[in-house]
């Protein structure tokens, strides 16, 4: 009897119309992807009786939630559903911005090879983190919770909808510009890299007679990153000297120069520079920055993808 391989594994999406209901006649989208950790987990409900032999002598299980990663070279269209839940939004004319409405998705793991298919449901994205690095494809690292799953040997759509055939975003592609708050932005030819997350705080709501969370409560949408750059000048470290409100935005695009989406971050706060001697070579700064909300964008965070 085979054993399950990753080679064969598959992850598959619909978008839910009912917190944690996979659709009556769901039609599912396959999403590439690098990595996943999705699973399920429950709370253990131990007997606190005292035994005079000093052994337990009920271990129950408790309350069920799901939880996991997607680790994913990003690229146009795929994953616009996952950053709209990220953003608790959707697109508007190509725009996305931070907003207050969940989505939520049944997720199915298949293992083709031995026909088990994990249909996880009411899952969302808690947290989103973006890596913009050179000589690496963009990756995007989805933090899902949600509330429950289930194991059949039969897929709940047996014909999927293949993914987009995109390419991922690479660095090289793009362009990173930075500027005050309100002000035109510069390019910056001397990051190395940037990274940052969208933190939305997800949680299940436990309520007696239930196993599974009724709902998943949130907090704000916390945005924070850091920025590597080489140490050419006094103009990054002043930001922080000075606490000036600063303005990034950055630019990725695959080889086809068709595909740009523009993350723009109307109003930073850098919170560090700190500049070591880790070797002989270029020093680097680094400089950790949270995004505001900025009044003029109506949003601490935008998205711009193209048409």
């Amino acid at each position: 009897m085979p054993f399950s391989q990753g080679s064969r594994a598959g992850l598959s999406y619909v978008v839910e119309s009912t917190f944690g209901t996979t659709p009556g006649t769901p039609s599912l989208i396959q999403l590439p992807y690098t990595t996943q950790s999705l699973n399920l987990s429950k709370e253990r409900v131990t007997g606190t009786d005292i035994q005079p032999d000093r052994m337990l002598r009920v271990d129950r299980h408790g309350n069920r939630s799901a939880a996991g990663d997607i680790v994913a070279d990003l690229r146009k269209a795929d994953y616009d559903p996952f950053l709209e839940s990220a953003f608790f939004n959707t697109f508007s004319s190509n725009v996305l911005k931070v907003g207050t409405t969940p989505k939520f998705f049944s997720i199915e793991d298949a293992a083709t090879d031995i026909t088990q298919f994990r249909l996880f449901t009411g899952m969302a994205v808690s947290s989103l983190a973006v890596s913009i690095r050179p000589n690496q494809m963009v990756t995007g690292t989805f933090s899902m919770v949600g509330k429950d799953m289930t194991i059949s040997g039969t897929s709940v759509d047996a014909v999927k909808t293949a993914p987009s055939g995109n390419a991922p975003f690479d660095a090289y592609s793009g362009a990173l510009s930075i500027g005050n708050s309100g002000g035109a932005l510069s390019a910056a030819a001397i990051v190395t890299g940037i990274d940052f997350t969208i933190n939305n705080a997800l949680a299940p709501t436990f309520v007696v007679g239930s196993a599974s969370t009724p709902q998943l409560e949130y907090g704000m949408a916390t945005v924070e990153g850091t920025i590597t750059a080489y140490f050419e000048d006094a103009s990054l470290i002043n930001r922080f000297l000075n606490e000036t409100e600063t303005a990034l935005q950055v630019v990725v695009d695959d080889p086809t120069g068709s595909s740009d989406y523009t993350w723009l971050f109307p109003r930073v706060k850098i919170n560090g520079a700190d500049v070591p001697v880790d070797n002989p070579t270029s020093r680097i700064v680094t400089l950790p920055f949270v995004a505001l909300y900025d009044t003029v964008e109506a949003t601490n965070i935008k998205l711009t993808r193209s048409a």
